[in-house]
């Protein structure tokens, strides 16, 4: 697990993320997931933080709207999202194809079956 940097694509959004474990990614089917083709690591909210862009988003809910799916306002890329766990603690989603120097090949995301939830 390391430090990352990311955002979307025309740099408004810019966060760090520190101990992300990239062997926990998963890459989901839900409607939305399926569409954006995102692969996802999450981590608490006290290893997120965001650097640049806090008013440059726009926030997406649907289904029980209980993830704030926050794209950029300019370039449309989502690069993270917030939301509650399981155990009710704040979280975030990393869209780990928005990290700075990844290299997808070494990922092996765990397909989950988001269509049930």
């Amino acid at each position: 697990m390391q430090t990352y940097q990311g955002g979307c694509h025309c740099q408004r959004v810019r966060y760090e993320v520190r101990q992300l474990d990239l062997t926990q990614s998963i890459a989901c089917n839900c409607s939305i997931c399926l569409k954006r083709g995102s692969i996802l690591s999450f981590v608490a909210d006290s290893q997120f933080t965001l650097k640049s862009g806090e008013g440059e988003v726009t926030d997406y809910q649907f289904h029980r709207h209980n993830i704030h799916h926050l794209f950029c306002k300019t370039c449309g890329i989502l690069s993270y999202a917030t939301g509650s766990g399981p155990d009710g603690m704040r979280m975030f989603a990393i869209n780990i194809r928005c990290l700075d120097d990844i290299d997808l090949s070494e990922v092996n995301p765990v397909e989950v079956n988001g269509k049930l939830f």
